[in-house]
């Protein structure tokens, strides 16, 4: 009976033993809790220049390279990429200078703004008072009492540096220049810009009126961003009013097609500063130069930097803007299926130096369940370098998905029982196998002994 007792035992034993291995073997394969991964490698990039030998962009550093658009014959100067933000050159950028007509920038914000949000309008009519009348500086010569329409206030401000338009604007949009220069300051705390401060509408010398090369480059990106319509105006090469034919004294718009922007500025105590915009390929870039000893060195100094940024810097765009990145599937829910877009412009900015090292991730978390919310994230785009990770923009889903019928939820709670953890379960299964096979043969063998006795 012992004999019989000791097979029982080991019957047990071999029973727990395949139940584990066989149970857990078919669902080893079963995927865990991990972000579904699909990989790819851009094939479109570009440079980015290291000024300074280096820059930042909205995701952290850039790397730095050995290539410089060298010594910037100015008193300061910065480079920036209009997308990512990121700074690809920089000399003496925090240096306080005036900003002389730069603060035309400025005004025309709160501007375009106002219009944006309906306070006021292109077509408004705006009455020039006598202070606007009087104003000296360069001029847009309007009328004294005279309505001027806003649109050609904003051509006489960005193609010609009228401070006359300037005055005018601002009377109409804030009843006072006073009040419009409040509001210039907060918008500038509103951007970042810590080191400026304004103290009139139009730029002509005020003591204590400042700002820096990169208080302005950060100006002019938020600007072109959320205005690119303002472009057109600051793009124009000449202005006609009252008869009388003006220049816009950006001359790299003659220079070169790809520049359509943004705006000059002088005055003794600062010198010549020119902000120039262009896009090629794809990519903006806005390069400020300030404090230079002539126009023709503001114009050859500026576009050296934006030669510099286009030759070695490259704004890669792996998917198209609008498109979704990847679908994801949804458990549960009336759709089994979403697009998934990327929350924030899916685009980085490399060395054309390290095009060839860069990819791209799209993560999508598992077990999506209904509901589902638009905008909700449900993943993450990750872009690597050297298989180092760069930048990580959040993916959203692209639309709801409502829960779907009890059937439906009913059958797939089913289906996933296929992800539970086997190991585990099937371990225990063997326990209580071991448990209900001694169970019954150790009782067995108590109750022979009992009657052999």
């Amino acid at each position: 009976m012992r004999r019989n007792g000791f097979f029982g035992l080991v019957l047990a034993l071999f029973f727990a033993f395949t139940i584990n291995s066989g149970i857990s073997d078919a669902f080893a394969q079963t995927p865990g809790k991990r972000m579904r991964t699909i990989t790819g490698a851009e094939k479109r990039t570009g440079s980015q220049p290291g000024a300074k030998r280096g820059g930042a962009d909205a995701a952290g550093p850039v790397q730095a390279t050995d290539l410089s658009p060298g010594q910037i014959n100015a008193r300061a100067a910065i480079l920036m990429e209009v997308t990512t933000g990121a700074i690809l050159f920089e000399q003496n950028a925090d240096e306080a200078i005036e900003p002389a007509s730069f603060t035309k920038i400025a005004s025309l914000y709160l501007i375009w703004e106002a219009i944006q949000q309906g306070r006021i309008r292109l077509s408004d009519e705006v009455w020039v008072s006598e202070t606007a009348w009087r104003t000296g500086g360069s001029k847009m010569f309007v009328g004294l009492g005279t309505r001027v329409p806003l649109e050609e206030l904003i051509k006489g401000i960005a193609a010609i540096s009228g401070n006359d338009a300037c005055i005018a604007a601002a009377e109409h949009l804030s009843g006072s220049t006073d009040t419009f220069v409040d509001a210039m300051n907060r918008k500038a705390a509103e951007l970042g810009m810590n080191r400026s401060r304004f103290l009139n509408p139009h730029g002509l010398p005020a003591d204590g009126q400042i700002t820096t090369a990169r208080d302005m480059a950060t100006l002019d990106v938020r600007y072109i961003k959320t205005f690119p319509e303002a472009l057109k105006y600051h793009s124009m090469r000449e202005y006609t009013y009252n008869s009388i034919l003006q220049y816009n004294r950006n001359h790299l718009l003659l220079k070169d097609p790809s520049v359509d922007g943004l705006k000059t500025g002088y005055i003794a105590a600062s010198g010549y500063h020119l902000s120039a915009t262009s896009q090629r390929d794809g990519m903006r870039l806005v390069a400020v130069v300030m404090g230079a000893v002539n126009p023709a060195t503001r114009e050859r100094e500026a576009m050296k930097l934006l030669n510099y940024g286009f030759r070695n810097f490259t704004l890669a765009q792996p998917f198209k803007e609008g498109q979704p990145v990847a679908n994801a599937k949804v458990l549960k829910g009336q759709k089994d299926e979403i697009p998934v877009y990327p929350k924030d412009k899916a685009t980085f900015l490399i060395p054309q130096s390290q095009k060839n090292l860069l990819k791209w991730e799209v993560k999508i978390q598992p077990d999506l369940t209904a509901p589902i919310t638009a905008q909700q994230e449900v993943g993450e785009l990750v872009f690597t370098v050297s298989d180092q990770p760069k930048r990580t923009v959040a993916l959203v889903s692209g639309e709801d998905v409502p829960l779907a019928g009890i059937f439906k939820r009913a059958w797939q709670s089913m289906i996933s029982v296929s992800q539970f953890n086997w190991r585990w379960i099937s371990i225990i299964l063997g326990i209580i196998a071991i448990i209900a096979i001694a169970a019954i043969v150790i009782p067995g063998r108590r109750s022979k002994s009992y009657f052999r006795k």
